[in-house]
């Protein structure tokens, strides 16, 4: 029977093989999601008492997390390409 140990490190060390910044993405992925589902999609589905109703709240607020999204994107990508005048700002 394998030690405790050695248990310990081979589950362990597929995932300490990943980089730090996958760990940061995560993270910022679930309190997005997190922040989405709290400050839009709860108060959306709230506000309204008919089935139906919530349903339409729910699929309309996939627009604005797509806004958000794109939003996003859109800045990345402008940050992305424009980074050596960007940096001089510091």
């Amino acid at each position: 029977m394998p030690a405790v140990g050695d248990l310990a490190s081979a589950l362990l060390a597929p995932v300490l093989a990943l980089g730090t910044e996958y760990y940061l993405f995560g993270v910022a992925a679930v309190i997005s999601v997190t922040a989405f589902v709290t400050l839009i999609l709860a108060p959306a589905l709230g506000s309204y008492g008919r089935p139906w109703e919530k349903v339409a709240a729910g699929f309309l607020s996939l627009f604005v997390l797509a806004a958000l999204v794109g939003l996003g994107l859109g800045i990345g990508i402008y940050v992305f390409f424009n980074w050596d005048d960007i940096s001089k700002w510091f």
